[in-house]
């Protein structure tokens, strides 16, 4: 019998329970600091909880959600992305990508619980040092867009909220013992976060709660393929998060041969989602662009790109293609990337150039699969 995992309970969820097992509420917020405070995978490593207790939680929950299977790290060491088995035998994976650090400094043994500087309670960014997660939120994906990776492999199912979590605390928990926190999360994974709204924002909100990891909601970024429903939802719960959308072009037609969902949401009922979104939160939107050489990486893409997005609030954020084995569309050159920046910029469109990171263990954007060979 598979054991609940203890991700996914919220903190009164979890006093429920402790009442009703004839604990004492304040036992809840206990287990609630040492899984989010001092990031315990385990019922035994709790000081403060009696050991009948600890018995009954080892024999009722599972502490650890997600299971390392191994993990791979870039030539660079900058980049390392870590396979995960859950309960029922599918895996995904997960990234963690360094900036700003020469190599991942020498773990240092622990005699104490973390600080909150050192949990990441208030850093905004460490100056340039960031560590940030590239978190899933499905195994697979049913959006199929035909660049990626994971879209590639089909849809197997949604992930708990607590299986979202596990992976930021598994990350967190390996730099705890560095002494250096989680900087920033992005949730562009494995799957479409908003096809599995609830339990993408319920795992957010537990990050975010305040008496336990605390993490900034404005740290957090969150990517969609455009559900249209979803992000006018999320408009409305005007949430601190960043919004990002994979656009990738500026037409139906091209757009609709990369990206499926295009058929049921085209791109101007995105964009008014957008506004909507802008107008509801005075937040901007972030709109991913992958560079594929000779496709949607040419001055003229980039005009009737700015032409869609005049007048909104935004970002767009451009990569050079990730290369997948089932997409034969090559990344851009670096000199085509720079004029489609500048054509974009021209009409006052702000636009950057992101780094690629992981390619050589296809840990970058699309490129997550899952693969366990």
């Amino acid at each position: 019998m598979t054991k609940q995992l203890i991700y996914d309970l919220d903190l009164e969820s979890l006093t429920q329970l402790m009442t009703s097992w004839g604990e004492p509420a304040y036992r809840a917020r206990q287990i609630w600091q040492g899984l989010y405070q001092h990031f315990y995978n385990s019922p035994s490593q709790f000081p403060n909880i009696p050991k009948p207790l600890r018995e009954k939680l080892a024999n009722e929950f599972d502490f650890v959600g997600v299971g390392p299977v191994r993990y791979l790290d870039s030539s660079d060491k900058q980049t390392r992305k870590t396979l995960f088995k859950l309960h029922d035998g599918h895996v995904i994976e997960a990234v963690l990508m360094r900036y700003g650090e020469p190599s991942p400094p020498t773990p240092l043994p622990h005699s104490r619980p973390l600080s909150q500087r050192e949990r990441g309670v208030g850093v905004r960014g460490e100056g340039k040092k960031r560590r940030t997660l590239c978190i899933s939120t499905q195994a697979g994906c049913a959006m199929g867009c035909v660049f990626c990776a994971t879209g590639q492999m089909g849809f197997k199912r949604n992930l708990s909220s607590g299986e979202i979590v596990a992976q930021v605390m598994y990350y967190a928990r390996m730099l705890s013992k560095e002494e250096v926190p989680v900087t920033n999360i992005v949730v562009m994974g494995m799957g479409e976060p908003f096809h599995n709204y609830d339990n993408t924002m319920a795992a957010i909100d537990r990050l975010n709660d305040a008496d336990g990891y605390n993490f900034g909601a404005r740290r957090i970024t969150i990517s969609t393929v455009g559900l249209v429903p979803q992000i006018k939802r999320f408009a409305d719960e005007k949430r601190q998060v960043n919004l990002a959308i994979s656009l990738h072009a500026a037409e139906d037609g091209l757009r609709s041969s990369m990206m499926p969902v295009n058929k049921k949401y085209p791109i101007e009922e995105v964009l008014d989602a957008c506004r909507y979104y802008v107008n509801q939160t005075g937040r901007r939107v972030t709109f991913e662009w992958a560079l594929i050489n000779g496709v949607n990486d040419t001055p003229e893409e980039a005009k009737k790109l700015a032409a869609r997005l005049k007048g909104l609030l935004c970002h767009v954020n451009a990569i050079p293609l990730n290369p997948t084995k089932g997409y034969e569309g090559q990344a851009t050159t670096h000199e085509r990337a720079v004029r489609f920046k500048e054509s974009l910029e021209q009409a006052g469109i702000p636009c950057t150039i992101r780094m690629r990171r992981g390619i050589d263990i296809q840990a970058g954007c699309g490129q997550l699969a899952g693969a366990s060979e």
